[in-house]
């Protein structure tokens, strides 16, 4: 008789040793994807993107059918951005229409994802019911990549000359 041992695989931890050793890797892309794997405390509501427009631009989309610009927040706080949307009450009783079929959700809802260190929020915006969050990854200069100069020297020659 074979004795199988299961064991779970911890994908973060291994994503994360996978990103020290690896050149070019895309880290920003990959630690929305975990964070919001671990963000789904309300199932999938609302639904979104993230989309990816080159090395330093980022949009997340987010269906906000049903809801207005001014029930809409977004804020940005120590990595943490937060989307929130909050239904208004009605101040007229029985101002809501009677629904025969209601299919499209408008429940109140939080939504959060971390975000990568130098990371900036550039705009917000709604159209067509999707709400659009500019993400830009700024580096830093002194993070930046530098050319160094390669020099031919003599035999006794250091590399300090």
């Amino acid at each position: 008789m074979t004795n199988i041992k299961l064991q779970t695989f911890d994908l973060p931890s291994f994503a994360h040793q996978i990103h020290q050793h690896s050149v070019g890797f895309d880290r920003m892309f990959e630690e929305l994807n975990r964070t919001f794997a671990n963000s789904r405390s309300d199932g999938n509501y609302p639904p979104h993107n993230i989309i990816r427009i080159d090395d330093t631009h980022y949009v997340v989309e987010i269906a906000v059918a049903g809801f207005a610009e001014d029930e809409l927040d977004v804020e940005l706080k120590d990595r943490l951005l937060t989307v929130k949307g909050q239904k208004a009450q009605s101040a007229e009783a029985g101002a809501e229409p009677e629904y025969l079929h209601k299919g499209i959700a408008t429940r109140n809802f939080e939504r959060n994802f971390t975000l990568m260190e130098n990371v900036e929020v550039r705009a917000a915006t709604v159209k067509n019911g999707v709400l659009a969050i500019a993400l830009e990854l700024v580096i830093p200069e002194e993070k930046k990549p530098k050319k160094v100069a390669v020099k031919s020297r003599g035999e006794k020659q250091f590399l300090n000359d």
